[in-house]
């Protein structure tokens, strides 16, 4: 060490406990609107299944048929990589991982429709198949069988259907209760909304029943869906979608894309309708940037196109899905839709090579950055939960394993999740 400077300062202690009082305000507003992430596990798929035919064994279902579609289509790990173009050094980790996910754990999100996917039934139909729903989402979390993620996408908030989907949301969510609770995993998704006050219309219906039933205030979240153009931009030129986190009051969980309804509200052909056209670009990443540091997730849509058919019909459906798949991933969309059991191998292929290929490197940058090493690329505490981030999923679905990840990068998972959500982190550690 040198010589020790002489430290001046010119001003008062008074002048920094000015500006601190004078920001107080917005330090508040920082911290409501931008908790940033919840640090939970976010599903990288949601599968949406119709009231009238879930059943006790969906999931199994899932799974099995989407093994079925593998021995079929593509036995080997040689030809699944060689169908969707995944390099030979990963095509035998990839695929035995795809194969295992298939046995343990197909489905890591689970949607009960009884919106368009349920169509309008009577009253006395939807009634028995919310109340069923509710009553087999209860005994799947009770004896293992769940997904991570369950819960039911109910009728929209427009006044032809609303009546009938606050009456399926309560009947849901009492069943839940009334068969011991409602699970960690729990997820509702209201769909088609067009207005900010539709948002905070669902808020008052959540609040009546955590009353009514003495839960805790705010113990429901809900996601919601953008399948309209007025919940992109309103008609007075501000972002619908930011105003729609605003008015859920905390409890907007995700926001998910609707491929088709929202090219169709926007004009463009059916031919087109897909997640990768420009329309689509656009909602999406004014969804991102709205939701950007709230805690609330985005979802990618689907693909109408079903893996069935001759095995030439089924590559031709799996490299579309898994090209779609690995595009959203590019543009940090975590999370999308799957409308068929076949669709699951190449949603899994494509997340677990999109981890697996970029795992060494993003570990290797962790490491040097933790240890201070300066290398080709200079990484900053950004770049350094990004990194962390990455891993964390990779872990998160199975594409990569926690002792694999520690050899790598020297971290434990509590390390990793630490950098990966660091103001969530110092939050605990603050109130711990």
């Amino acid at each position: 060490m040198g010589q020790q400077e002489k430290v001046a300062t010119s001003l008062a202690g008074a002048v920094s406990e000015g500006i601190s009082a004078s920001l107080a305000p917005v330090d508040a507003e920082l911290a409501r609107h931008y908790p940033g992430d919840p640090g939970t596990r976010q599903p990288i798929h949601t599968v949406y299944v119709p009231g009238d035919v879930f059943a006790a064994d969906t999931i199994r279902s899932w799974g099995d048929q989407a093994l079925a579609a593998l021995d079929e289509h593509a036995p080997d790990a040689a030809t699944f990589a060689k169908v969707l173009g995944i390099s030979d050094e990963l095509a035998v980790p990839v695929y035995d991982r795809v194969r295992a996910k298939l046995a343990s754990e197909p489905v890591e999100d689970l949607r009960v429709d009884f919106e368009d996917g349920f169509g309008v039934r009577s009253d006395e139909e939807e009634d028995q198949a919310a109340a069923r729903a509710a009553r087999l989402v209860s005994e799947a979390f009770s004896n293992g069988t769940n997904a991570p993620y369950m819960g039911i996408r109910m009728k929209c908030m427009e006044s032809n259907v609303r009546d009938r989907g606050i009456r399926t949301t309560d009947i849901f969510l009492s069943g839940l209760l009334d068969h011991g609770g409602l699970p960690e995993g729990l997820v509702l998704t209201l769909p088609k909304v067009t207005y900010a006050e539709q948002v905070s219309a669902f808020v008052k219906l959540l609040e009546a029943f955590e009353t009514a039933r003495g839960l805790r205030p705010g113990r429901i979240g809900f996601e919601i869906q953008i399948e309209t153009s007025q919940s992109i931009l309103a008609s007075d030129g501000t972002a619908t979608v930011a105003r729609m986190i605003e008015a859920s009051k905390g409890r907007a969980t995700g926001l998910h894309y609707g491929t088709f309804d929202y090219s169709a509200c926007v004009g463009v052909s059916a031919a087109y309708q897909a997640s990768d056209h420009p329309a689509a670009d656009h909602a999406k990443a004014v969804m991102q940037v709205a939701a950007a540091g709230t805690g609330v997730r985005v979802s990618d849509g689907s693909t109408n196109v079903k893996p069935v058919g001759t095995t030439e019909q089924v590559h031709e459906a799996w490299r579309l899905h898994y090209g779609l798949t690995r595009r959203a991933l590019a543009r940090a969309y975590y999370q999308g839709w799957d409308m068929h059991p076949a669709h699951l191998p190449t949603r899994y292929a494509a997340v677990f090579t999109f981890y697996r290929e970029g795992l060494e490197a993003a570990a290797a940058r962790l490491k040097a950055y933790v240890a201070k090493i300066e290398g080709d690329v200079m990484d900053e505490p950004a770049t350094a939960k990004a990194l962390a981030g990455y891993l964390v999923r990779g872990l998160d679905c199975g594409a990569v394993g926690t002792e694999e990840v520690t050899a790598l990068t020297g971290l434990t998972r509590a390390e990793l999740d630490a950098f990966a959500i660091p103001r969530r982190s110092a939050t605990l550690t603050a109130a711990s």
